[in-house]
């Protein structure tokens, strides 16, 4: 009665209903029994407990915890502690049986599952507990070394009995056998009664789906899994710690273990030698530091692949920041590349937390020694950072750059290895007939990669990083290694994602790599999931190029399908001086030497194969060739063959973005034309480009003179000038006022035939003398024509092209190409006439290279000294008479040349009237004064007439002096 009133009843057995004496007998057998474990307990002597402080560091049950001390120099000492006076469910355990690490066919077993509530009671402690200082008196300890004892925590400032809490909750049971009787234990055994009459946790009469879970103790298929949750979050509870960066985590909530390393980096870790696990340098640190901040926290895994040992790499958000960055800021951990590749968050971080490591050499990095940083000799290198356009791409590996400096700078991609020969092209470049090496073609995708940067940079400017410098060693020459941005994107990085190239693997302790290699590595292994390029599994093949180059007897049987061709699309590949370069015919796979025609440029310096000596260049010779490499190379241009030279070099026309090249290079000087440019169909564009080049002194026209009579072609009332005074004219010089002696004017009329008619002074012309031989030609080609008649639709007509045209008349004839209006329809200029007309494109034909190479027979001139009125009504006025003036044969004499074109003046050969002149005495025209003093006596009579035109008032001058007055003051000058 006394047991009962004090609560001990629970001590015995429960009461049952007594059937028979022998149930009776065995009750009041076992009442005793207990009565005397009790007395047992209670007479040992009873002592007050020390209270200690710890750290909880693990919950391994709702009953049980591994507490630590403070750390002093190194990992603190660790005690299990189970809880007096109570039991909580057992956690399910994975078995053995399936494979697991140590499992033998004796030892194998099968996995347990989770008693009831047995999850909730360990989940509930751990929340409460994990990561906090509480205090712990040690109640007992059994022969097995087992300690039981109390806990208590502060919640909301109080300091609470963990195992109070715990049954309050109906997460534990009371255990009433074999222990001493106490207050603690009374007041358990009444917290129990309440959660059950509460029906609490365990105690709750209502079914739960989610008392037992169920776990997967181990995932199926790793990498499906890791594809699955690829860049996804996962909430998870780290449940094991093996080493600094490598846990076992349990996915909440589908209960999915993973074993799991964080990605990106590596740490120390311990080595089995027999039995024993050995620690390497800093492992054990590494690991507490760890095991302090995650075992058993709440954390997010952010899936980002897995490992060639099937384990899941992800990055583990914790509240606090992300463990990986702290491990490796104190030198518990360093990069590794091929993971640090996956990593999708704050890559940088955690490339500058290694940084800082060892720069204060902590830990791992004690005896870290940097590499000396090389600086480059090369004095264009303006600064680690600079822009600049890209002028040439070198293999697939390197750029040169144009600064904003004038200087050119080759440099090359950091971390990057272009395309390399395999055992298959090694074979095929065997078993071929060419002698030299052409890595361009040979090798696999090098021409690809190079195509790729050629069309996304050349012309285009990037900005420039430099990140390492590499020595010259042996035979290689420095090498300038810089991070290449165009807009924002890294070029190394596309063309590694595209399997164009591939990442140079460093070492651990090698810091010269790019600034952006992680951002490679990653593009690299996209590019090897995908299989492009060259991790591709079909086979390769090398790119197949003709090269004619050099080569007389290829070339010569080459020549007639260039000719033919026409205007044909080329690459130029090298350019060796302004005039001379290396082309590649997409269209036919090879590759030629090509001359411009009708020009002569100086040589640029070259370096001699068999002496190692520099030649020096003639002068402007760099700069010609400089010039035409910004202009063409690595380029799509359209070329016009014409002929081939004895060693195998073709010679013809180029033309850039529809302009001629040779026309550019005279005209800025860097060219000469050749005498035999006059019978190309260019020779009109040349001569006036080179005149242009010659008034304006440029380059090789530096320090020219006229041999005779200086020539002056610009417009400028400065100098000698003709002005009417009276009704008089007079020569006067501007500078000092003395008169000037007329120099004699060059006089040879000859007989032309004025074929087309622009305006009143812009006219075409034949030459009567070469009109037998025009026609001849012309009979010839429709001989050809009719003999072979062109197939309709075959010619691709293009602008600038010469061809064939069939007129009104039905009659073929020569014509330039000036506008492609549609596919169908095209404007044509007859260069034999000077008369334009929309031509259907089914009328169009290639014309045979025997008669491009005839000058055209009209050519464009303009009346000289004179100018028409403004007023369409005047102009046309002017074009009427012009036109019954030149109705017959004229006598046509060439007075000066102005921007390449012929002035002139026309004589009736009937009247010997001065058309020009009877322009401006009819009052249709006005006087243009020149200072050239060979036309004085021309703009004299010529001034004479408009004088009398203007006192008439005839026509233009009805109202007197329409010009601007000269007075500079009033802010107009006579034009």
């Amino acid at each position: 009665v006394q047991f009962y009133g004090q609560g001990y009843l629970s001590l015995c057995p429960k009461p049952r209903v007594c059937l028979d004496s022998l149930s009776f007998f065995l009750y009041i057998y076992l009442f005793f029994q207990r009565l005397q474990s009790f007395i047992i307990v209670m007479a040992q002597p009873q002592s007050t407990p020390q209270v200690h402080r710890g750290i909880i560091k693990m919950v391994l049950s709702g009953d049980m915890v591994v507490i630590r001390g403070q750390p002093r120099g190194g990992p603190p000492p660790e005690r299990t502690l189970a809880l007096s006076y109570i039991t909580a469910p057992k956690l399910g355990r994975m078995g053995r049986g399936g494979g697991g690490e140590g499992a033998s066919a004796e030892t194998s077993t099968s996995d347990t599952k989770d008693e009831p509530f047995a999850w909730h009671s360990r989940e509930f402690l751990r929340k409460l507990l994990i990561g906090k200082e509480v205090q712990f008196a040690i109640d007992h300890k059994t022969s097995s070394g087992r300690e039981y004892g109390i806990i208590w925590t502060n919640k909301d400032g109080e300091k609470v009995n963990v195992a109070e809490l715990m049954v309050i909750e109906g997460l534990v049971e009371v255990r009433q056998s074999n222990v001493r009787p106490s207050e603690e234990l009374t007041k358990l055994i009444q917290l129990e009664s309440d959660a059950k009459v509460n029906g609490k946790g365990k105690w709750t009469k209502a079914h739960s789906n989610d008392a037992v879970r169920k776990v997967n103790w181990s995932v199926d298929n790793v990498r499906q899994y890791a594809d699955k949750y690829h860049g996804k979050q996962l909430e998870a509870v780290i449940e094991h710690v093996r080493d600094a960066c490598t846990v076992r985590a349990i996915v909440i909530p589908s209960f999915d273990v993973l074993t799991v390393a964080m990605t990106g980096i590596k740490s120390p870790s311990f080595k089995r030698d027999g039995d024993k696990e050995v620690p390497e340098p800093f492992a054990e640190q590494a690991k507490f530091f760890t095991d302090s901040r995650l075992l058993q926290r709440d954390v997010k895994l952010l899936i980002e692949g897995v490992s060639s040992q099937n384990i899941v790499l992800a990055t583990i958000i914790h509240p606090a920041g992300n463990i990986a960055e702290l491990l490796l800021q104190e030198g518990f951990a360093w990069c590794v590349d091929w993971s640090m590749s996956m990593v999708t968050k704050d890559r940088d971080k955690l490339r500058a937390a290694e940084k800082q490591a060892k720069a204060n050499k902590l830990r791992y990095w004690k005896d870290y020694q940097p590499k000396p940083q090389v600086t480059s000799s090369s004095a264009s290198l303006p600064s680690n950072n600079f822009s600049g356009k890209v002028v040439e791409v070198v293999n697939s590996d390197a750029v040169v750059l144009k600064t904003d400096k004038g200087q050119y700078q080759k440099v090359f991609f950091s971390s990057f290895r272009p395309p390399r020969k395999t055992e298959d092209s090694s074979e095929q470049q065997q078993g071929s007939k060419s002698e030299r090496p052409r890595p361009l073609y040979d090798v696999p995708f090098m021409f690809e990669a190079r195509e790729f940067l050629r069309k996304k940079l050349i012309g285009k400017r990037v900005s420039v990083a430099v990140d390492y410098v590499k020595p010259a060693q042996d035979q290689f020459p420095e090498r300038i290694c810089c991070t290449v941005t165009r807009e924002g994107v890294n070029i190394a990085e596309a063309l590694v994602s595209k399997g164009l190239g591939t990442c140079v693997k460093h070492g651990r302790n090698d810091d010269q790599r790019s600034s952006h290699y992680d951002d490679l590595l990653s593009a690299e292994n996209r590019a090897i999931k995908n299989k492009k390029g060259v991790h591709g599994k079909k086979e390769t093949s090398m790119h197949r190029v003709a090269d004619i180059s050099g080569d007389p007897s290829k070339a010569r049987q080459f020549l007639p399908f260039l000719q033919r061709a026409g205007r044909t699309t080329a690459l130029v590949e090298f350019v060796a001086s302004g005039s001379r370069m290396k082309l590649y015919l997409p269209k036919d796979t090879c590759l030629i030497n090509f001359i411009l025609a009708g020009v002569s440029c100086p040589r640029a310096g070259t370096n001699s194969d068999k002496q190692r000596q520099q030649q020096p260049a003639e002068p402007y010779g760099q700069e010609a060739m400089n010039f035409t490499k910004e202009l063409i190379l690595q380029r799509e241009v359209d070329v016009e063959v014409e002929n081939c030279d004895k060693g195998g070099n073709f010679i013809g026309w180029m033309f850039v973005d529809g302009r001629n090249l040779a026309v550019s290079l005279v005209e800025e000087g860097y060219c000469k034309v050749l005498g035999q440019a006059e019978r190309s169909q260019y020779s009109r564009q040349l001569y006036g480009a080179e005149e242009t080049a010659r008034a304006g002194r440029k380059r090789t026209w530096e320090g020219y003179t006229e041999p005779v009579v200086k020539e002056e072609d610009e417009e400028e009332e400065e100098g000698l000038e003709v002005e009417p005074a009276g009704g008089d004219s007079k020569a006067t010089d501007n500078n000092g006022g003395n008169k000037v002696q007329p120099a004699d004017r060059k006089v040879d009329y000859r007989k032309v035939i004025v074929t087309e008619i622009e305006s009143g002074t812009h006219f075409w012309a034949q030459d009567v003398d070469k009109g037998p031989q025009f026609e001849t030609m012309m009979k010839q080609l429709r001989s050809d024509f009719e003999a072979t008649p062109p197939l309709a639709g075959s010619f691709n007509p293009r602008k600038g092209s010469l061809c064939a045209a069939k007129f009104t008349d039905g009659l073929w004839y020569r014509g330039l190409i000036e506008k492609v209006v549609s596919p169908k329809e095209v404007q044509v200029l007859f260069v034999d006439f000077g008369n334009r007309l929309s031509v259907s494109s089914d009328k169009l034909a290639l014309l045979p290279p025997n008669y491009t190479s005839q000058p055209s027979l009209a050519k464009e001139y303009h009346l000289a000294c004179i100018q028409l009125h403004s007023d369409d009504e005047w102009a046309q006025e002017a074009m009427s008479v012009f036109q019954n003036e030149v109705d017959q044969t004229t006598l046509l004499n060439v007075e000066y040349k102005l921007q390449g074109m012929d002035y002139v003046t026309l004589k009736s050969a009937q009247s010997d009237q001065d058309i020009g002149e009877k322009l401006v005495e009819d009052g249709l025209a006005s006087v243009t004064r020149r200072k050239d003093r060979k036309l004085q006596s021309l703009i004299t009579r010529y001034i004479e007439a408009e004088d009398r035109a203007r006192k008439s008032h005839v026509n233009i001058w009805r109202y007197g002096d329409f010009r601007e007055d000269n007075a500079i003051e009033f802010g107009y000058k006579r034009q």
